[in-house]
Formats: C-alpha cells, sequence, structure tokens
C-alpha cells in the first residue's frame, strides 16, 4: 500500500513539474514575443501555432530578381558599405561599426555591439494586446511614426493591426537564446530564436505585428490572413520590409517571418519591394 502511495506522489510531482515547465515556456513568448516553437515541432494542434507547419514558398510571391537586376539609379548608390562597416574582434566575432544607420544590417554574422542601446526610442501610437509601459512596445523615433502611419493605413482598410515585440535588449534576448537552447539544443535554437547581438529587436527598427485572427500570436498563418497579404503588397509604402520573406531562409538564416517588420526608409523598401531580393541581397550591390 506505501508502495502504492509512493508512486501516487512521484507522478503528481511530476505532472505538476511538467505543467509549471508549459507554463514557464508560453510565458517567456508571451513576454518577449520570441517564438520558441522551430519548424514542425509544434507542441499543440493548433493551427495559429508557431512554425507548426514548414515554411513554403508562396505562389503569389513577385519573382526575385538577381542583385545584378536592380535598378542602380534608385538610392542603391548610396548604400553603406558591408565591409566598411564592421570590425572584427579578436575572438572573429563581426562588430558592426554603423548600428544607428537606418540601414544597418544586423544577422548571424554581423553583431551589434552588446552595450548599444538606440537613443530615440518611443512608443508608436498603435494598438498593442498588452496594457502598460513594456520596453516591447517602443522603436527608434522615426520607424514608430512611420508604423503608426502603416497601421492607420490598414485600418483604412477596416484591417486591425497590433503590435507585439519591438525593442528588445541585448540582457533580454541573451536570456531568450538561452532558455531556447536549454529546451532545443543550440543547433534547432539558432533557426528560430536570435543570439544575443545579432537580433534586429535590439536595433529599434523592427516590430513584430499580429493580428486578433492568429489570436495575437506570431504563427506563419498570419502572412495567410487579410492583414497578412495587405503587409506583403504596402509595407514598402511606410518605409517597412518583411525581413525574412519565405523561400530565402539560406540567405537570411531564419524561417518564413511575416509578422516580422524592418524599417529601412520608404526609398529603400520600394528599391527591395520591386526586386524582390532580402536586405543583405540589397546591401551587397555596393
Amino acid at each position: 500500500m506505501r508502495g502504492a502511495l509512493l508512486i501516487m506522489r512521484r507522478l503528481r510531482s511530476i505532472i505538476i513539474v511538467a505543467i509549471a515547465c508549459i507554463i514557464l515556456a508560453y510565458s517567456l513568448g508571451a513576454v518577449y514575443g520570441e517564438v520558441i516553437i522551430p519548424n514542425g515541432q509544434a507542441e499543440q494542434e493548433d493551427e495559429h501555432e508557431p512554425f507548426a507547419e514548414p515554411s513554403t514558398p508562396h505562389d503569389d510571391r513577385p519573382e526575385p530578381r538577381s542583385p545584378d537586376e536592380v535598378d542602380d539609379t534608385s538610392s542603391a548608390r548610396d548604400l553603406p558599405c558591408l565591409e566598411e562597416t564592421a570590425m572584427v574582434t579578436t575572438e572573429g566575432i563581426q562588430i558592426v561599426t554603423n548600428p544607428d544607420h537606418v540601414l544597418v544590417l544586423v544577422n548571424k554574422e554581423r553583431n551589434l555591439p552588446p552595450d548599444y542601446i538606440p537613443n530615440d526610442l518611443v512608443a508608436p501610437e498603435i494598438p498593442f494586446p498588452f496594457e502598460g509601459d513594456d520596453p516591447r512596445k517602443l522603436m527608434q523615433r522615426e520607424a514608430a511614426e512611420a508604423l503608426q502611419q502603416l497601421v492607420a493605413g490598414a485600418l483604412e482598410e477596416s484591417l486591425e493591426l497590433y503590435g507585439l515585440s519591438g525593442y528588445r535588449s541585448y540582457e533580454t534576448q541573451k536570456q531568450i537564446f538561452a532558455y531556447n537552447v536549454q529546451r532545443r539544443g543550440e543547433e534547432a535554437a539558432n533557426q528560430f530564436s536570435a543570439r544575443p547581438g545579432q537580433s534586429e529587436h535590439q536595433t529599434g527598427l523592427a516590430m513584430d505585428v499580429t493580428s486578433r485572427q492568429v489570436d495575437f500570436g506570431l504563427t506563419q498563418a498570419f502572412g495567410k490572413t487579410a492583414e497578412g497579404r495587405w503587409l506583403k503588397e504596402h509595407a514598402h509604402e511606410f518605409g517597412f520590409i518583411i525581413r525574412y520573406p519565405a523561400g530565402k531562409e539560406q540567405i537570411t538564416g531564419y524561417q518564413y517571418e511575416p509578422w516580422h517588420l524592418r524599417y529601412v526608409g520608404v526609398e529603400h523598401a520600394h528599391a527591395i519591394q520591386a526586386s524582390g531580393l532580402t536586405l543583405e541581397e540589397y546591401l551587397e550591390k555596393k
């Protein structure tokens, strides 16, 4: 009898711990807006689960052109030189030297300085699915004002967009990535979560957006909603690009994220939209 009771107590303890882990995992996702479930490994049978489905090319995507086909009469002539805007540390790590530039390129090869914090962070006057002062609401002022116009433009078409995750500090990203590595392993985590210093959110130029149609989550299904389709067609008019498009994973290093908006300015956004290039390809034109 005592043996049976002991087994039952242990089982109850295991169940409690498991439930606590699940709550913690989804709390991190809610707090930071970070996708913590990799492609094809959803934990729930929910069509809105982030990365529940593998990303596939969209038939309605504009046919990308090669970098050589982009019109050089645009502002491409003024692009920052990638080789001249990064320094290499003694450990062989590239650190960008132009973190305040609107076209700063941050990815798995180019890191922001750990102590970099934009000096003009403000909260755009747009709806968020949470209340109160929160660093997730912040963006650089120019980007925030442009995002206000974008959200207003969508609303004119009876489409409601919500901000979910903007600025994120180096330390916050460090905690998120470490947590995802602990849960998934480093290789898997790096497919959907940025290492500290490699997140565009630290620049203050990025905002993850969402809508009611996807329960205010970050999921590839957002790209199929009316809001997601509108963003794909009109974000560039307000100076934004879909930073991680479908079919470009080998270039950007990340899976398709229809919710991740990156501000680059209207002129550059138009050029990138017309070319079908990623930010990496566009800047390599220099």
